[in-house]
């Protein structure tokens, strides 16, 4: 008999971590990074205006520029402003070229980026410049916050799949206590 009580307060223990595990994982703030195709449909080309493409975006720190290109011809090169606004590709900061024509930029500071394309394409307009700033404070109430929809949503990716994945084990652990 006082096997059970053990057991049973051992059970007990762990119901009330899984609970406080799931409530500290619904009260964790929304937080979704955006992944920006460099031009949108066109992709890191020539012919297109990159500064009228950024002008309407915010880049938060967290983001990540997606560049698509064609691999034979183009690369992607992070350059300091006197390099940006000369096209001189001679001395780059970063050379995020992989060879595959799908390269990523992470934006993981907050400063600005230089981006240019060597091989004389710079020339041709393929630069972008963008300043990286951190992500706005969250809303203070969610009742005052009127497009609080994609955060939800995005909030939902994360905590869904994490009850779902803190249910499992607790099942399997029922099962075989």
């Amino acid at each position: 008999m006082e096997g059970v009580k053990r057991g049973t307060g051992y059970l007990s223990l762990t119901m009330v971590v899984v609970v406080l595990m799931c409530a500290a994982v619904v009260m964790v703030p929304g937080v979704s990074a955006t992944r920006w195709t460099v031009g949108a449909n066109m992709g890191w080309t020539t012919n297109v205006n990159y500064t009228t493409w950024a002008k309407d975006k915010h880049f938060y720190n967290g983001d990540w520029l997606f560049f698509v290109y064609d691999r034979n011809q183009m690369n992607v090169l992070e350059v300091n402003k006197t390099d940006y606004e000369t096209c001189n590709s001679d001395h780059p900061l970063h050379n995020w070229t992989t060879g595959a024509g799908r390269d990523v930029i992470p934006l993981n500071v907050t400063r600005h980026y230089y981006i240019i394309s060597g091989k004389g394409f710079c020339f041709g307009g393929m630069k972008l410049d963008i300043l990286v700033e951190n992500p706005p404070p969250p809303p203070s109430s969610p009742l005052n916050n009127t497009n609080s929809s994609p955060r939800l949503i995005s909030r939902g990716k994360i905590v869904l799949p994490m009850v779902f994945a803190i249910g499992a084990v607790w099942d399997t652990f029922l099962r075989f206590w």
